[in-house]
């Protein structure tokens, strides 16, 4: 993948099927605008933090889910084109309310910086949005290689770290207040791949007996304020008849 549009959201649990409708739909206008893949997951292991977590994010609400979705381009120009597309496109203004409250909602646009394994056929996801200071990239980079032998040996099938390009501030919330980001520091939206829930949960287990509690403070950014949860697929396009 070249290029992501990472979401966040808050959707009314009651509104679960109606949501994954409104995605079927809308997915084949974002295909004709260029992107090549659109992944939906449903929130199902989604702790509270003490400092930022996914409910504080979009600010949701106690009947609400949490969904972590992304978009994928062939390359951040057609990214940027579709969005002026969809604006213009009466298909898409055609289209039935959201389910949700968009206005809550929190998106930009991400360039990987790490990739690797591979996320086709994962039944299971652990998202991870955090702020990482701009200089720190390359040492973020080296981390991310030493996660993921462990998350591999553990068995997850793949990872992707997304590095803020184009992150949008937010009215009512964006990746920044999300983040509690500081000058100097880039939104990361990032995820690792698993087969299913079952063996993350046994890899969490092992590493923890294995390393006990990290050190956070060697890690190249502010780890109290990295938010992670645990998420089902909801769609993906590439399983969509």
């Amino acid at each position: 993948m070249t290029y992501l549009t990472g979401v966040v959201a808050a959707v009314p649990t009651a509104n679960k099927e109606k949501y994954a409708a409104h995605i079927a739909a809308v997915w084949p206008l974002f295909k004709s605008y260029g992107a090549t893949r659109m992944v939906e997951t449903w929130g199902v292991d989604v702790p509270k933090g003490k400092v930022t977590d996914f409910y504080g994010a979009v600010e949701a609400r106690e009947d609400e889910a949490i969904v972590f979705s992304w978009i994928e381009w062939p390359d951040k120009t057609t990214a940027d084109a579709s969005w002026q597309t969809m604006q213009d496109d009466a298909a898409m203004k055609a289209m039935p309310e959201m389910p949700f409250d968009g206005r809550r909602m929190i998106y930009g646009g991400f360039a990987p910086i790490y990739e690797s394994g591979t996320h086709n056929g994962a039944g299971y996801y652990q998202g991870f949005v955090l702020a990482v200071p701009e200089k720190n990239r390359e040492p973020y980079v080296q981390m991310a290689d030493e996660g993921w032998k462990m998350f591999e040996k553990g068995g997850a099938i793949g990872m992707v770290e997304g590095w803020g390009a184009d992150v949008p501030r937010g009215e009512v919330t964006d990746f920044y207040r999300a983040t509690k980001a500081q000058d100097g520091e880039v939104a990361m939206f990032s995820w690792v791949a698993w087969p299913d829930r079952t063996t993350c949960d046994t890899a969490a287990k092992a590493m923890e007996a294995e390393f006990g509690d990290m050190d956070m403070s060697q890690m190249p950014f502010d780890g109290m304020r990295m938010m992670w949860a645990g998420f089902e697929p909801l769609f993906d396009s590439d399983r969509a008849a």
